[in-house]
C-alpha cells in the first residue's frame, strides 16, 4: 500500500496545479487493484494481539491500583474506629441529653399549668371570703336593729354567726397555702426551666456533650424539683411563714475543684489579674447593697403576710362571737368589715406573691455570688468560661453593659481605699 502511494507521487509532482493533481489522484485512487483480504488480516492479527497484551498490562496495573485502594481503605477505617467510639459516645450523651429536655419541657407545662390554677384559687377565695364576710356583716346589722325576739330574729344571728364561721375556716386555710405565693413560685419554676431548656439545645447545638453535661443537667432538674415542689400535703409545700427570710435556691451544690493544673496552662483563656479583681469588687457590691437590700425587703413583707394572716380570721371569729353574745351587732359589723379590708389587701395585694418575689431575686443574687466564687477559685484557667464571655454575661444578668460592670468595680475599689459605702445597686433589672 505504501508502495502505491509513493509510486502515484511520484508520477504527479507537488507542483502541478492543484486541480489538474486533484483529478489524477481521484483516478488513480479508483483504478488501484483491490487488496486480498488476506493480507489485511495479518495486521489486524498483529494488532489484536498488540492491544490484548497491552489490554493485559492495564488489567494488571488496574488490579495492583485496587488492592492499594482496599489497603487505603481498611487502613482508613482502621485510623476512623476510634473517631467513631468517640462519635458513639457522644451520640449517648446527646440522646440522654435530649431525654432530660423532654422532662424538662414537660415541667414548664406542668408548672405553668398549675401557676395559672392557683392564680385562679387566689381570686375566687377572696372573693368568696370577702361576700361571706360582707353578706354576714349585713345580716349582723339588720339582726342588731331589729326590734323584738322570735324566730326571724334568732335566723339572721344564727345565719350571721355561720357564716363568720365558715369565712374564718376559710381564711386559716387560705392564710396557711397563701395561693398568691403558690402562683409566683410555680411562675418562677417555669422561667428557670425555660432557662434550662435553652441551655441544654445550646450544649446540643454546639456538640460534644460529655457526661458531665448530662450529669450537670440532671442535678439542674432535680434541684427546681425540690426548690419549687408542686404538692400541697404531705410535707412537701414550701414553709410560707419561716422564722427568718431565707434566699430560694434552686441550683445544686457546687463541686469545686481546687486542685492546681498538672499541665502547664498554654493561654490565659481571656483571664487576666485586673478581670478577676472586677469580678471581686462586683460581687462584693451585690453583697453590701443587692443582697443585703432584698433581705430587708423580704423580712417587712415577710413580718406584714403574718400580721395580715393572723388578724382575718381573727377578727371573723371575733364577729362569729359577736352575732351570739352581742344584742346591737356593733361588734360583728365591725370586726366583719375589718376582716374584709385585711383580707382585700393580704390577697388582693398578693403579699405572698411579693414575699417570694423578694425571695427569689435574693436567690438571684446568691446564685450569682457562687458563680463568680466558683469560677474564680478554679486554679486550672483552660477549665474555666472564656474571661470574655463571663464578663458578659455577668454584665447582662445585672443588666449593664460591659463598660458600666468594669465602671461599677472601679467604683467600687475606689470608695473601699476612701473607707465610704457605695451608693449605687450592682443590678439596675430590680
Amino acid at each position: 500500500m505504501s508502495s502505491l502511494r509513493f509510486s502515484i507521487l511520484n508520477n504527479y509532482p507537488l507542483h502541478s496545479s492543484p486541480s489538474s493533481s486533484s483529478f489524477k489522484r481521484i483516478n488513480s485512487s479508483i483504478n488501484l487493484p483491490k487488496l486480498p483480504q488476506v493480507s489485511s488480516s495479518v495486521p489486524k492479527l498483529l494488532s489484536s494481539s498488540s492491544s490484548s497484551s497491552s489490554s493485559t498490562r492495564t488489567m494488571v496495573e488496574e488490579l495492583a491500583k485496587f488492592r492499594v485502594t482496599d489497603n487505603y481503605k481498611s487502613s482508613f477505617v482502621e485510623k476512623n474506629h476510634t473517631n467513631k467510639i468517640l462519635h458513639d459516645t457522644n451520640s449517648e450523651a446527646i440522646i440522654q441529653l435530649y431525654a432530660i429536655l423532654e422532662a424538662v419541657v414537660d415541667r414548664i407545662e406542668m408548672h405553668t399549668n398549675v401557676g395559672e390554677q392557683r392564680n385562679n384559687w387566689n381570686t375566687l377565695v377572696l372573693n368568696s371570703i370577702n361576700m361571706l364576710t360582707l353578706t354576714a356583716s349585713t345580716m349582723a346589722g339588720v339582726a342588731g336593729t331589729a326590734t323584738g325576739e322570735g324566730a326571724p330574729l334568732f335566723a339572721l344571728k344564727l345565719s350571721s354567726a355561720l357564716l363568720f364561721s365558715a369565712a374564718t375556716g376559710m381564711l386559716l386555710a387560705t392564710n396557711k397555702i397563701q395561693p398568691s405565693q403558690l402562683a409566683e413560685e410555680q411562675r418562677n419554676a417555669a422561667r428557670l426551666f425555660k432557662q434550662l431548656q435553652a441551655q441544654i439545645q445550646t450544649t446540643i447545638a454546639v456538640g460534644n456533650p460529655s457526661e458531665s453535661d448530662v450529669r450537670g443537667a440532671m442535678e439542674r432538674v432535680l434541684a427546681l424539683d425540690k426548690a419549687y415542689p408542686m404538692p400541697l400535703l404531705g410535707g412537701a409545700m414550701l414553709e410560707k411563714f419561716p422564722e427568718k427570710f431565707e434566699a430560694a435556691r434552686w441550683w445544686p451544690e457546687s463541686r469545686l475543684n481546687n486542685e492546681k493544673a498538672q499541665t502547664k496552662v498554654k493561654s490565659n483563656n481571656g483571664w487576666s489579674m485586673e478581670l478577676e479583681e472586677e469580678m471581686r469588687e462586683v460581687i462584693e457590691v451585690v453583697k453590701r447593697k443587692d443582697m443585703e437590700d432584698y433581705e430587708r425587703l423580704g423580712n417587712i413583707a415577710l413580718k406584714i403576710n403574718k400580721g395580715l394572716a393572723i388578724s382575718a380570721p381573727l377578727l371573723t371569729g371575733i364577729a362569729a362571737l359577736g352575732c351570739v353574745f352581742s344584742g346591737d351587732g356593733l361588734v360583728p359589723v365591725v370586726a366583719g368589715a375589718l376582716a374584709s379590708v385585711v383580707n382585700a389587701l393580704e390577697h388582693g395585694g398578693q403579699v405572698g406573691m411579693v414575699f417570694e418575689m423578694y425571695r427569689n431575686c435574693g436567690g438571684f443574687f446568691q446564685l450569682l455570688e457562687e458563680t463568680i466564687e466558683s469560677t474564680i477559685e478554679e486554679k486550672d484557667l483552660e477549665k474555666r468560661e472564656n474571661g470574655e464571655l463571663f464578663e458578659l454575661k455577668m454584665a447582662l444578668q445585672l443588666g449593664r453593659s460591659v463598660s458600666q460592670l468594669r465602671e461599677l468595680a472601679s467604683k467600687s475599689a475606689a470608695y473601699r481605699m476612701e473607707g465610704r459605702e457605695i451608693d449605687e445597686f450592682a443590678s439596675k433589672l430590680f
